[in-house]
Parts: structure tokens; sequence; C-alpha cells
């Protein structure tokens, strides 16, 4: 005797399983696609193509990649941008380094500002001075909210009245700071806002700029609703990998730094694994036993970092030595 044909509320729990089946398929491969577009875009954007320099990390006000400066010299300078930046704002920072052939010091130096995003969030106060020593070339270049501070009449002014008559004879350290206290100068004159109250880390309480405590809160409570999500949508490892993916991304537009961002994306598909795993009960997919107990990482306190706001468009100027 052959059996009956099911019923029809069988037929239609069959037929919305089925759909349900294939809209979340089409989901997991739209997911995939948007995380390997921006993965490319990351990598695309923060590592130029042939020989272009890339850009180096952002590590203080004073990073000199051409062993210039004597490391006398380099901590007065890191002090004098250091206090000016405690008493009115603005960020100011120095990069030397040997070339940026075959890339022009200008397009380098934009280049630069726009992936450290030096200057207040909301107020965009940043400006970058580039030394390239071997094609003895300077670049002093302005954010935005200083273009009228430091014009590019002024801007060239200082490299070629304070900067180059002392790098001729030899003096980098004392021709960079004749080159600050005059931008220093004409920056004190702007109406500026009047920086925030720091706490004793460096850091902006009103959290300004990337701290490290906003990704420990992110990756404690964050990570497992994302990857539930994700790993009841692409199952574990899929939703593992995609966690971590979208974990790199936000930590590489809050912060610009490539190298942040693979880290933090890293650190964030083993924390979804350890979630996942919930401690050593293994379940489903999307099943996770909450923040492992014990362990953990820290920034190691402290630090400075960008304040994200420099809106770089060209401003500026170059001279030779």
């Amino acid at each position: 005797m052959r059996p009956g044909p099911p019923p029809a509320d069988t037929t239609h729990a069959l037929r919305w399983m089925r759909a349900a089946w294939t809209s979340l398929s089409r989901i997991a491969a739209l997911l995939l696609t948007l995380f390997a577009l921006l993965f490319s875009t990351l990598v695309l954007s923060a590592e130029p193509t042939g020989d272009v320099l890339p850009v180096p990390p952002l590590s203080g006000h004073v990073i000199d990649s051409s062993q210039t400066l004597s490391t006398a010299q380099a901590q007065a300078l890191e002090q004098k941008l250091s206090a000016f930046e405690r008493a009115h704002g603005t960020q100011m920072v120095i990069l030397l380094v040997p070339s940026t052939q075959p890339e022009d010091i200008a397009a380098f130096a934009q280049r630069v500002g726009e992936t450290w995003k030096i200057g207040r969030r909301d107020v965009g106060d940043g400006l970058l001075i580039v030394v390239a020593k071997q094609d003895r070339r300077i670049r002093i270049e302005v954010a935005k909210a200083l273009e009228g501070a430091v014009p590019d009449l002024a801007a060239s002014r200082v490299i070629e009245q304070a900067i180059k008559p002392a790098f001729k004879a030899g003096d980098y350290a004392g021709g960079l700071n004749r080159g600050v206290d005059q931008l220093v100068a004409r920056i004190q004159g702007e109406n500026l806002p009047a920086p925030e109250a720091r706490t004793s880390e460096g850091r902006h309480p009103s959290g300004d700029g990337f701290q490290f405590n906003d990704l420990m809160v992110f990756g404690l409570i964050g990570i497992p609703i994302v990857f539930g999500v994700l790993s009841a949508i692409l199952g574990r490892k899929l939703g593992a990998l995609a966690t971590g993916s979208l974990g790199g991304f936000l930590i590489w537009v809050v912060t610009s730094s490539l190298f942040l961002a693979i880290g933090g994306g890293i650190i964030a598909i083993f924390l979804a694994l350890a979630f996942g795993n919930g401690g050593g009960r293994r379940g489903g997919p999307g099943s996770w036993g909450g923040p492992p107990t014990g362990g953990g990482w820290s920034s190691g306190g402290g630090g400075w970092s960008s304040g994200g706001g420099g809106d770089f468009g060209g401003g500026g100027a170059s001279g030779n030595w």
C-alpha cells in the first residue's frame, strides 16, 4: 500500500524551510563577498603598489627613520610638541625618512597625513613636517583647519627662512626647532577651541581618538554577539573569520592603522573561537559560553595616539636645501 501525500501543513513547512535555507545561503554568500571586498580595500589602501614607501606606524610626535637626530635631540622636540599639544590642542608631527622616491614628497606627505589623521577629531588641527634627507626635500603639510593660520605662502617662508639655512649647515635639529617655533607662533594666534582636560594617561576623558578600552569592550561584549549571529549563518569557522574581518575593519576605520587592524582582527578570530568553545563545552553553531575566565590582554596602558580628525587636502609647501 503506497503512502498517501503528506499533510498540507507539512508541505508548507518544508517549502518554508527550503526558502529560508536559500535566503540564508544568499546572505552568507553576500557577507563573504563583502568581507573579501573590505579586506581587499584595506590592503590596497594601506600598502601602495610598487616601490612606494609605506606609511610608517604613528608612534609619537617625532619619528626619525633616517637616523638623523640624536636621542636627546628627538626627545627635546618630542617634549616641545607634546607640551604644545597639551596647552593648545593642536597635534604636530615630524617625520624624517631617507627618501620618498619614486613618489614626490608632497604626495607622500598627504598620504601620511590622511593615514595618520593627526589633529583633534572635532577640530581637525593637524600639521605634519616631512624631511626626506637623501632627496634634500622638506614638506610642511597642513590640515584644512589650519590653512588660515598657516597658508601656503607662510609655510614656504618657514621652510626658506627657518629650516633651510640650518639644514644647509647640517644643523637638522636646529632647523626643525626654528621651524616648529615659527609654526607654533602662527597657530597660537588662530582662534581654535581650547584643549579638553586629559587624564593622567594623556587621553581625552570624552573618548576622542582610539582607546584600547573601547577595543576591550568590543571584544568582551560585541564579539560574542556578532559571532553568535554569523556562526548561526556561516558555521563556526567561517563565522569566526567573518567576525575577525569585521572587527579588523572597524579598528582600521577608527585608527587608520593596518597593523592594529590585522592584529585586532586576528585577536577577534581567536576570541570568537574561544567564546564558541564555551570554556570547553561544545555546542551547535552560534553557541558560546561567555567570556573566558582569567587571562585576556591589555594595551599595556598609556601611550600617545592620533586625535583622529585631521583632513589633509594638499595645503602646505615644499622646499629643498
